[in-house]
Protein backbone atom coordinates (compact mmCIF):
# COMPACT_ATOMS: atom_id res chain seq x y z
CA UNK A 1 0.00 0.00 0.00
CA UNK A 2 2.97 2.33 0.60
CA UNK A 3 4.01 1.95 -3.05
CA UNK A 4 0.47 2.64 -4.25
CA UNK A 5 0.24 5.74 -2.08
CA UNK A 6 3.60 6.95 -3.36
CA UNK A 7 2.49 6.43 -6.96
CA UNK A 8 -0.72 8.39 -6.45
CA UNK A 9 1.15 11.23 -4.71
CA UNK A 10 3.64 11.41 -7.57
CA UNK A 11 0.89 11.68 -10.15
CA UNK A 12 -0.95 14.39 -8.20
CA UNK A 13 2.15 16.39 -7.25
CA UNK A 14 3.57 16.25 -10.81
CA UNK A 15 0.31 17.04 -12.59
CA UNK A 16 1.81 20.21 -14.11
CA UNK A 17 4.67 18.17 -15.53
CA UNK A 18 2.18 15.66 -16.93
CA UNK A 19 0.23 18.48 -18.58
CA UNK A 20 3.46 19.81 -20.09
CA UNK A 21 4.38 16.36 -21.44
CA UNK A 22 0.88 15.88 -22.85
CA UNK A 23 1.10 19.23 -24.63
CA UNK A 24 4.54 18.32 -25.97
CA UNK A 25 3.33 14.96 -27.28
CA UNK A 26 0.31 16.60 -28.90
CA UNK A 27 2.47 19.23 -30.60
CA UNK A 28 4.92 16.56 -31.76
CA UNK A 29 2.10 14.47 -33.20
CA UNK A 30 0.85 17.51 -35.05
CA UNK A 31 4.20 18.51 -36.54
CA UNK A 32 5.90 15.19 -37.29
CA UNK A 33 3.60 14.40 -40.21
CA UNK A 34 2.14 16.47 -43.02
CA UNK A 35 -1.43 16.10 -41.81
CA UNK A 36 -0.60 15.87 -38.09
CA UNK A 37 -3.61 15.34 -35.87
CA UNK A 38 -5.90 15.35 -38.91
CA UNK A 39 -4.94 11.65 -39.24
CA UNK A 40 -7.19 11.05 -36.25
CA UNK A 41 -10.03 12.20 -38.48
CA UNK A 42 -8.93 10.40 -41.64
CA UNK A 43 -7.67 7.10 -40.22
CA UNK A 44 -11.01 5.80 -38.84
CA UNK A 45 -12.72 6.93 -42.03
CA UNK A 46 -10.19 4.98 -44.09
CA UNK A 47 -10.50 1.85 -41.94
CA UNK A 48 -14.29 1.82 -41.96
CA UNK A 49 -14.78 1.13 -45.72
CA UNK A 50 -12.28 -1.72 -45.53
CA UNK A 51 -14.20 -3.47 -42.75
CA UNK A 52 -17.54 -2.73 -44.44
CA UNK A 53 -16.27 -4.29 -47.68
CA UNK A 54 -14.77 -7.31 -45.93
CA UNK A 55 -17.59 -8.13 -43.51
CA UNK A 56 -20.64 -6.45 -44.95
CA UNK A 57 -20.09 -7.18 -48.64
CA UNK A 58 -17.77 -10.19 -48.97
CA UNK A 59 -18.91 -12.19 -45.95
CA UNK A 60 -22.42 -10.71 -45.97
CA UNK A 61 -22.63 -10.78 -42.19
CA UNK A 62 -22.93 -7.09 -41.38
CA UNK A 63 -25.84 -5.54 -39.49
CA UNK A 64 -28.09 -2.64 -40.46
CA UNK A 65 -26.24 0.67 -40.87
CA UNK A 66 -23.02 -1.30 -40.64
CA UNK A 67 -20.63 1.66 -41.27
CA UNK A 68 -21.84 3.37 -38.09
CA UNK A 69 -21.82 0.03 -36.24
CA UNK A 70 -18.13 -0.47 -37.11
CA UNK A 71 -17.11 3.14 -36.53
CA UNK A 72 -18.45 3.04 -32.98
CA UNK A 73 -15.87 0.33 -32.23
CA UNK A 74 -12.95 1.35 -34.47
CA UNK A 75 -12.62 4.81 -32.94
CA UNK A 76 -12.25 3.77 -29.25
CA UNK A 77 -10.06 0.84 -30.27
CA UNK A 78 -7.69 3.15 -32.16
CA UNK A 79 -7.50 5.34 -29.06
CA UNK A 80 -6.68 2.31 -26.90
CA UNK A 81 -4.01 0.81 -29.16
CA UNK A 82 -2.24 4.08 -29.92
CA UNK A 83 -2.18 5.05 -26.23
CA UNK A 84 -0.89 1.63 -25.18
CA UNK A 85 1.80 1.71 -27.89
CA UNK A 86 2.99 5.17 -26.79
CA UNK A 87 2.97 4.19 -23.12
CA UNK A 88 4.88 0.95 -23.75
CA UNK A 89 7.93 2.80 -25.08
CA UNK A 90 7.54 5.92 -22.92
CA UNK A 91 10.19 4.85 -20.40
CA UNK A 92 12.55 2.74 -22.51
CA UNK A 93 13.08 5.55 -25.05
CA UNK A 94 13.99 8.13 -22.40
CA UNK A 95 17.15 6.43 -21.15
CA UNK A 96 19.34 9.56 -21.29
CA UNK A 97 16.81 11.68 -19.43
CA UNK A 98 16.27 9.01 -16.77
CA UNK A 99 20.00 8.62 -16.15
CA UNK A 100 20.67 12.36 -15.91
CA UNK A 101 17.63 13.89 -14.21
CA UNK A 102 15.96 12.53 -11.06
CA UNK A 103 12.18 12.63 -11.45
CA UNK A 104 9.28 10.21 -10.93
CA UNK A 105 9.30 7.97 -14.00
CA UNK A 106 5.61 7.23 -13.57
CA UNK A 107 4.73 10.53 -15.22
CA UNK A 108 6.02 9.18 -18.56
CA UNK A 109 3.43 6.42 -19.19
CA UNK A 110 0.70 8.50 -17.54
CA UNK A 111 1.43 11.40 -19.88
CA UNK A 112 1.64 9.06 -22.87
CA UNK A 113 -1.81 7.65 -22.14
CA UNK A 114 -3.35 11.01 -21.24
CA UNK A 115 -2.11 12.55 -24.48
CA UNK A 116 -4.49 10.24 -26.31
CA UNK A 117 -7.51 12.08 -24.90
CA UNK A 118 -7.35 15.11 -27.24
CA UNK A 119 -6.60 12.76 -30.12
CA UNK A 120 -9.73 10.77 -29.29
CA UNK A 121 -11.63 14.06 -29.27
CA UNK A 122 -10.33 14.72 -32.80
CA UNK A 123 -11.70 11.31 -33.78
CA UNK A 124 -15.19 12.29 -32.64
CA UNK A 125 -15.34 14.89 -35.42
CA UNK A 126 -15.83 12.39 -38.27
CA UNK A 127 -18.26 10.43 -36.09
CA UNK A 128 -20.49 13.48 -35.63
CA UNK A 129 -20.13 14.32 -39.32
CA UNK A 130 -21.09 10.79 -40.33
CA UNK A 131 -24.19 10.90 -38.13
CA UNK A 132 -25.23 14.33 -39.37
CA UNK A 133 -24.92 13.28 -43.01
CA UNK A 134 -26.31 9.74 -42.96
CA UNK A 135 -27.70 8.75 -39.56
CA UNK A 136 -29.61 11.70 -38.17
CA UNK A 137 -32.26 9.38 -36.78
CA UNK A 138 -29.65 7.95 -34.38
CA UNK A 139 -28.62 11.30 -32.92
CA UNK A 140 -29.81 11.50 -29.32
CA UNK A 141 -28.91 13.16 -25.99
CA UNK A 142 -27.20 9.88 -25.03
CA UNK A 143 -24.23 10.97 -27.16
CA UNK A 144 -23.36 13.32 -24.30
CA UNK A 145 -22.51 10.25 -22.21
CA UNK A 146 -19.58 9.26 -24.46
CA UNK A 147 -17.10 10.90 -22.02
CA UNK A 148 -18.45 8.67 -19.24
CA UNK A 149 -17.66 5.48 -21.17
CA UNK A 150 -14.36 7.01 -22.29
CA UNK A 151 -13.43 7.63 -18.63
CA UNK A 152 -13.89 3.92 -17.87
CA UNK A 153 -11.75 3.06 -20.89
CA UNK A 154 -9.09 5.55 -19.74
CA UNK A 155 -8.67 3.71 -16.41
CA UNK A 156 -8.26 0.41 -18.25
CA UNK A 157 -5.79 1.96 -20.69
CA UNK A 158 -3.72 3.41 -17.86
CA UNK A 159 -3.54 -0.03 -16.21
CA UNK A 160 -2.33 -1.71 -19.41
CA UNK A 161 -0.02 1.15 -20.42
CA UNK A 162 1.73 1.51 -17.05
CA UNK A 163 2.29 -2.26 -16.83
CA UNK A 164 3.76 -2.55 -20.33
CA UNK A 165 5.94 0.53 -19.80
CA UNK A 166 7.61 -1.22 -16.86
CA UNK A 167 7.92 -4.59 -18.60
CA UNK A 168 9.37 -3.04 -21.76
CA UNK A 169 12.38 -1.72 -19.85
CA UNK A 170 13.47 -5.29 -19.06
CA UNK A 171 12.16 -7.04 -22.17
CA UNK A 172 12.18 -4.80 -25.25
CA UNK A 173 10.24 -7.43 -27.19
CA UNK A 174 7.21 -6.62 -25.03
CA UNK A 175 6.36 -3.75 -27.36
CA UNK A 176 6.49 -5.92 -30.47
CA UNK A 177 4.59 -8.75 -28.83
CA UNK A 178 1.89 -6.42 -27.54
CA UNK A 179 1.13 -5.32 -31.11
CA UNK A 180 0.29 -8.89 -32.11
CA UNK A 181 -1.68 -9.47 -28.91
CA UNK A 182 -3.71 -6.30 -29.47
CA UNK A 183 -4.47 -7.31 -33.05
CA UNK A 184 -5.75 -10.69 -31.87
CA UNK A 185 -7.64 -9.01 -29.04
CA UNK A 186 -9.58 -6.84 -31.50
CA UNK A 187 -10.68 -9.73 -33.67
CA UNK A 188 -11.76 -11.65 -30.57
CA UNK A 189 -13.80 -8.65 -29.46
CA UNK A 190 -17.20 -7.72 -30.94
CA UNK A 191 -15.78 -4.88 -33.00
CA UNK A 192 -16.70 -6.18 -36.45
CA UNK A 193 -19.62 -8.35 -35.37
CA UNK A 194 -22.48 -8.20 -32.89
CA UNK A 195 -22.78 -10.00 -29.56
CA UNK A 196 -25.37 -12.25 -31.20
CA UNK A 197 -22.50 -13.82 -33.12
CA UNK A 198 -20.69 -14.42 -29.84
CA UNK A 199 -23.67 -16.31 -28.44
CA UNK A 200 -23.78 -18.43 -31.57
CA UNK A 201 -20.08 -19.29 -31.27
CA UNK A 202 -20.22 -20.04 -27.55
CA UNK A 203 -22.97 -22.59 -28.06
CA UNK A 204 -20.53 -24.56 -30.21
CA UNK A 205 -17.41 -23.73 -28.18
CA UNK A 206 -18.48 -23.16 -24.56
CA UNK A 207 -14.92 -22.49 -23.42
CA UNK A 208 -14.77 -19.29 -25.49
CA UNK A 209 -17.78 -17.95 -23.65
CA UNK A 210 -15.66 -17.25 -20.56
CA UNK A 211 -13.21 -15.18 -22.60
CA UNK A 212 -15.95 -13.11 -24.23
CA UNK A 213 -17.66 -12.47 -20.89
CA UNK A 214 -14.37 -11.41 -19.26
CA UNK A 215 -13.24 -9.33 -22.25
CA UNK A 216 -13.49 -5.67 -21.19
CA UNK A 217 -13.99 -4.55 -24.76
CA UNK A 218 -17.16 -6.59 -25.00
CA UNK A 219 -18.56 -4.19 -22.40
CA UNK A 220 -16.93 -1.08 -23.86
CA UNK A 221 -17.94 -1.71 -27.47
CA UNK A 222 -21.51 -2.45 -26.41
CA UNK A 223 -21.58 0.72 -24.31
CA UNK A 224 -20.33 2.89 -27.17
CA UNK A 225 -22.79 1.28 -29.55
CA UNK A 226 -25.66 1.82 -27.13
CA UNK A 227 -24.88 5.54 -27.16
CA UNK A 228 -23.99 5.94 -30.83
CA UNK A 229 -25.69 3.16 -32.77
CA UNK A 230 -28.76 2.27 -30.67
CA UNK A 231 -29.43 5.71 -29.14
CA UNK A 232 -30.00 4.36 -25.65
CA UNK A 233 -28.35 4.27 -22.24
CA UNK A 234 -25.66 1.61 -21.78
CA UNK A 235 -25.77 -0.95 -18.99
CA UNK A 236 -24.60 0.99 -15.90
CA UNK A 237 -23.96 -2.19 -13.90
CA UNK A 238 -21.58 -3.62 -16.50
CA UNK A 239 -19.71 -0.32 -16.74
CA UNK A 240 -19.50 -0.04 -12.96
CA UNK A 241 -18.03 -3.55 -12.65
CA UNK A 242 -15.53 -2.79 -15.41
CA UNK A 243 -14.54 0.45 -13.70
CA UNK A 244 -13.93 -1.38 -10.40
CA UNK A 245 -11.95 -4.15 -12.14
CA UNK A 246 -9.91 -1.61 -14.13
CA UNK A 247 -9.24 0.38 -10.96
CA UNK A 248 -7.92 -2.76 -9.25
CA UNK A 249 -5.72 -3.53 -12.27
CA UNK A 250 -4.43 0.03 -12.24
CA UNK A 251 -3.55 -0.24 -8.55
CA UNK A 252 -1.58 -3.44 -9.26
CA UNK A 253 0.13 -1.75 -12.23
CA UNK A 254 1.16 1.25 -10.13
CA UNK A 255 2.60 -0.97 -7.39
CA UNK A 256 4.46 -3.04 -9.99
CA UNK A 257 5.87 0.07 -11.64
CA UNK A 258 7.07 1.57 -8.34
CA UNK A 259 8.66 -1.73 -7.34
CA UNK A 260 10.61 -1.96 -10.61
CA UNK A 261 11.41 1.74 -10.95
CA UNK A 262 14.70 1.70 -8.95
CA UNK A 263 16.14 -0.74 -11.51
CA UNK A 264 15.22 1.30 -14.60
CA UNK A 265 18.42 3.33 -14.83
CA UNK A 266 20.59 0.23 -14.54
CA UNK A 267 18.65 -1.67 -17.19
CA UNK A 268 18.57 1.26 -19.61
Amino acid sequence: MNLLGAAIREIVSRRRLIRYLVAAVTRKAGTNTLLGNVWWILDPLLQMPLYVLLVGVIFRSGTADYPLFVFAAVLPWKWFTSSVADATTSVSTQDQLIKQVPFPKLVLPVAAVTSGIPQFAFGLIPLIGLMLLFYRDRISPFLLLIPVVAAVQLVLTLAVGVSLAAFNVFARDAGRLSGHVLRLWFFLSPGLYSTDRIEHVTTRYPGMGHFFRLNPFTILFEAYRDLIYRARRPDPTALAWLLVASGCLLAVALILFKRLEPRFAKEL
